[in-house]
């Protein structure tokens, strides 16, 4: 797979982490973007295997305050109608949540530290969740929560704050949860944070749980570039048929009708 993965940062402290390592081992090409330091979003994403869209500090609505947000929501909108597999993080998942219709709330329970979520009956059948438990741990960072838009389907659950992971369409997902830290990332944030939790603990917790956490990790991006794989595949049969069309004036089964997904 010679496309490019575009990963989007909004702090400078939360970088792709392990999906970054995944996909560079594999000879794939991530391109971070650093819209906290003004990075311009790509016009086009041609040749673009997936695009992630990594956590922040920031609430989703801060757009006077974080003017990137808004041209990202847009972005996030182009990358649905053409289809382009996406993995939101925390805030990234938020993100597109918000660009799909549901809203972005408060969540009941701020979450800082190690928990675990639950598939639902759909999670554990689909592509992203292919080959775990029902159970995972997962570490969170958290204040704010997204709702379940309109299609979308819920893929797990948590006992504090509900809305975990949700999928829209074939290769969109959303997740609250952080699948991307790296044990140096954690104790970044612990450091930044130690007057207001017990990084201690959380550190302690997380060296218990590092190899079942990677691997667990390794396993969604696995699973992820599969999602990436397909959808090349795909699109690239589909670019066959295109092809064909423009020698010969055949109305073809998807040309019947003008996409108009999230044209807002």
């Amino acid at each position: 797979m010679d496309e490019k993965i575009y990963c989007l940062k909004h702090v400078e402290d939360e970088g792709p982490g392990l999906i970054g390592e995944f996909f560079r081992d594999l000879g794939v090409e991530v391109i971070e973007l650093n819209l906290h330091r003004g990075d311009r979003l790509p016009e086009s994403l041609e040749s673009t295997a997936g695009v992630v869209v990594l956590g922040g500090p920031m609430n989703v609505y801060e757009e006077q305050e974080y003017p990137f947000l808004k041209e990202e929501d847009l972005f996030i909108r182009q990358v649905l109608r053409e289809e382009v597999p996406f993995l939101g993080i925390c805030l990234g998942g938020q993100l597109l949540a918000k660009a799909c219709g549901a809203a972005v709330t408060k969540s009941p329970h701020k979450e800082i530290g190690w928990y675990e979520v639950e598939l639902t009956r759909e999670g554990r059948r689909d592509s992203l969740f292919r080959g775990l438990p029902a159970t995972l741990p997962v570490f969170q960072w958290h204040g704010d929560t997204f709702g379940v838009p309109k299609g979308g389907v819920l893929l797990a659950t948590g006992k504090f704050c509900r809305n975990q992971a949700f999928k829209m369409g074939n290769h969109a997902y959303g997740l609250q949860f952080h699948a991307e830290v790296t044990a140096d990332m954690v104790k970044g944030w612990m450091d930044k944070e130690a007057s207001s939790i017990d990084g201690g603990r959380i550190l302690e917790e997380g060296a218990r749980l590092h190899d079942a956490f990677v691997a667990q990790g390794r396993s969604i991006l696995a699973n992820f570039r599969r999602v990436m794989e397909s959808a090349l595949r795909v699109k690239r049969t589909l670019g066959l048929f295109d092809d064909a069309q423009k020698t010969r004036p055949v109305q073809l089964w998807w040309s019947l009708e003008k996409r108009t997904l999230l044209a807002r």
